[in-house]
């Protein structure tokens, strides 16, 4: 805060986080049974593990682990042969996925916040599997294998590229923040535990039956993916609230009876910079009237 160590300010606000502390051990307890026994008796924490769960159901539904682990069945199936053509392909995927994670981490989250960026994630995807599949359906390169790469085959890569680009810096990581930030202190070993089962038990089922799938399915594979991506729209729009910048302290009020998940986030803001507010002005007016304090004690309002 660029403020001394007995600034009021500062020994409030670290007093508050003291007391949120010493509240939290309270209600669970320290024991490894405390947080479960905690979660399953309140009904807005059973709904919250519920909600986070549910979007690692939309994260697999976007196919990343179909494609994670056939990539080389992806890429046949629509027109790319031979084994070195396969690795460079996979290799320019991984690398758009790795770009994309570190935009999503170092600028993207924080700026656009968790659900805009999960809806474009959902909304491009979908539109580029929609593509692929469409491709697929029309001209079956799998029926006309060829050692060159046609101008068909080459849209469906591009297109599959694109879907990483979208996938990346939307789905891949954000579902783990919002998992992290909704979830008081006292739980959050237990519920983070259940977000990461469900993780991997969808993972795992996705992964299980993509053979069976393609087999079976062929082009359809794409469009059952594109279609999740397309139904996660709504639940991440009407069931989801924004959590961006919404301390972890308040986070409780996004969930109030009666909230709607859409208009929360700016509701909890418009209380959360009142409360700064008031608190500046004690500070203020409690402090010292020196130049240096009160230039301080300007900029880090414009921080906040």
């Amino acid at each position: 805060r660029n403020l001394p160590e007995d600034a009021p300010y500062v020994v409030e606000e670290y007093s508050e986080i003291e007391a949120a502390i010493a509240h939290e051990r309270s209600l669970a307890g320290a024991g490894f049974f405390g947080p479960v026994k905690t979660v399953f008796a309140s009904k807005t924490l059973r709904y919250r593990i519920l909600l986070g769960s549910s979007l690692f159901v939309w994260q697999n539904g976007t196919g990343i682990n179909a494609i994670n682990y056939y990539s080389p069945t992806i890429f046949r199936s629509i027109g790319i042969t031979g084994s070195n053509t396969g690795l460079l392909t996979t290799g320019v995927s991984s690398i758009l996925k790795l770009v994309g994670a570190l935009v999503w981490l170092l600028y993207l989250v924080d700026t656009f916040g968790r659900r805009g960026v999960l809806l474009l994630g959902s909304i491009g995807g979908a539109v580029s599997m929609y593509y692929i599949g469409a491709y697929i359906a029309i001209a079956k390169p799998a029926e006309h294998p060829t050692t060159k790469v046609g101008s068909g085959s080459q849209s469906a890569i591009a297109f599959f590229y694109l879907w990483t680009v979208f996938y990346s810096p939307t789905w891949n990581g954000t579902p783990w923040v919002v998992g992290a930030e909704m979830f008081p202190q006292h739980v959050r070993t237990f519920t983070q535990a259940c977000q990461a089962a469900s993780n991997w038990f969808w993972g795992f089922i996705i992964t299980r039956f993509t053979p069976q799938m393609f087999t079976a399915m062929g082009y359809g594979v794409y469009i059952f993916f594109a279609t999740l991506m397309v139904v996660s729209i709504p639940f991440v729009y009407f069931i989801l609230p924004e959590t961006k910048q919404i301390p972890l302290e308040r986070m409780e009020e996004l969930f109030e009876p009666g909230m709607k998940p859409w208009k929360a986030h700016d509701i909890v803001m418009a209380r959360v910079h009142e409360t700064r507010q008031l608190r500046n002005d004690a500070v203020v007016k409690h402090s010292p009237s020196s130049t240096s304090f009160e230039k301080n004690q300007e900029e880090r309002m414009e921080r906040v």
